[in-house]
């Protein structure tokens, strides 16, 4: 069974940053990642994902050249590095694991993802 916990999430202030980490439990560098989140009140949404080598990344138009993600292999470990964050980022941030290679056109399919976390809050307030 895969084990994902994320953290680093927080309250900040608009036009601050924070970086979210996704720890995976295991040997997981065969896997990909997404992060999602869900503000109070609407659907979750995709925000990011990234290959299993990393070498291909994909970002919802909301965040993207704000967001970077990123992965260490060796750490078991996807970051998410969120910049310029505004009000609207505001959600429980959910990262999640899959088998199959994502695509641009599927990366945000949340019922290709075979394993979710908890969750993490991110709070952008001033």
């Amino acid at each position: 069974q895969v084990q994902l916990v994320e953290s680093g999430g927080g309250l900040v202030q608009p036009g601050g940053s924070l970086r979210l980490s996704c720890a995976t439990s295991g040997s997981t560098y065969y896997y990909n990642i997404g992060w999602f989140r869900q503000a109070p009140g609407k659907e979750r949404e995709g925000v990011s994902c990234i290959s299993s080598t990393g070498g291909n990344t994909y970002y919802g138009d909301s965040v993207k050249g704000r967001f970077t993600i990123s992965r260490d292999n060796a750490k078991n470990t996807v970051y998410l590095q969120m910049n310029s964050l505004k009000p609207e980022d505001t959600a429980v941030y959910y990262c999640a694991g899959r088998f199959g290679a994502p695509t641009r056109r599927n990366w945000s399919s949340q019922g290709d993802y075979d394993y979710w976390g908890q969750g993490t809050q991110v709070t952008v307030s001033s």
